[in-house]
């Protein structure tokens, strides 16, 4: 990272292809995000821009610059069939070490004048207004597929690094900021993947350019690690729709499996945890 002194901004311009497969997994778990350049091909990506340019959008109650549609899957097959993206479900299986269950899709769109989103957190313990009982899950990535490049002008992202791991009021998870003085941006390319910790304080800066920059976001997390309360159940002609390649991922979106008598010495505890090494962050393949 360097700071570029005359606009005070903290630049994270790193090799991100340089990245073995510890380091990224030490990425998304320790600093709360990651980016992988050249995820989606040029063919694909130019599918998946034309498909969203179609899509009806709506501004953000504090900016109409600031444009977007929720379920874009339920519109297109093949903004669909992002959910089943097979470089992105292979890496969360192994983030995550579980079956992947999909949460929720977006696509947004700031265009030029729009202010920029606030610093803020995507996972809130109890649920929330903007999130519903979906943002107590304890554990989602977030991957936002960018469709557009992220330059220093045209809303790059934003992020405030090991902020999920803060255990200061100043971390609460509800709270949110204009900015903050260790925020890092952080610019790539078109076609790039940015996996976001739901709990890493993130926004934007405003788009001072003359273009606009859009990004499908789909989230996940783990089957055990659902909501406190259960959701409203998926819409079954909505899940008849969907792709045979996404269905796998459509589980009951109050699926928690977890047992909540265990005692302290439950039969046939494993001695082996190789997705919690500590070593894990070594790994080169």
């Amino acid at each position: 990272m360097h700071s570029q002194a005359e606009q005070q901004i903290n630049v994270d311009d790193r090799d991100w292809r340089a990245l073995t497969r510890g380091e990224r997994i030490r990425m998304i778990e320790e600093e709360g995000y990651l980016i992988i350049p050249d995820w989606i091909s040029p063919d694909y990506l130019a599918e998946l821009k034309a498909e969203s340019e179609r899509l009806e959008t709506v501004g953000r109650d504090y900016s109409e610059k600031q444009r977007g549609c929720r379920d874009p899957h339920l519109a297109s097959s093949k903004l669909a069939e992002l959910i089943a993206y097979e470089p992105t479900v292979r890496f969360l299986e192994e983030l995550f070490g579980d079956r992947l269950v999909f949460i929720h899709y977006t696509y947004d769109r700031s265009e030029p004048g729009t202010p920029g989103i606030s610093l803020h957190t995507d996972g809130q313990p109890y649920g929330s207004k903007i999130f519903g009982y979906e943002g107590s899950c304890p554990i989602t990535v977030r991957v936002l597929y960018y469709l557009d490049d992220l330059t220093m002008d045209v809303s790059p992202f934003r992020v405030v690094p090991r902020s999920h791991l803060c255990m200061h009021a100043d971390a609460h998870p509800y709270k949110r900021y204009e900015r903050h003085p260790e925020e890092v941006v952080v610019p790539c390319t078109a076609g790039s993947a940015l996996f976001l910790n739901h709990r890493t304080f993130h926004g934007t800066l405003p788009n001072r350019g003359n273009r606009s920059r859009a990004m499908l976001a789909v989230a996940y997390r783990p089957a055990w690690a659902g909501p406190i309360v259960d959701v409203e159940p998926r819409n079954p002609s909505d899940l008849e729709r969907m792709p045979d390649s996404v269905r796998p991922f459509l589980g009951d979106p109050s699926m928690r499996t977890y047992e909540f008598g265990v005692g302290n010495k439950p039969e046939g505890m494993s001695a082996s945890a190789p997705g919690m090494n500590p070593s894990r962050w070594e790994r080169r393949a």
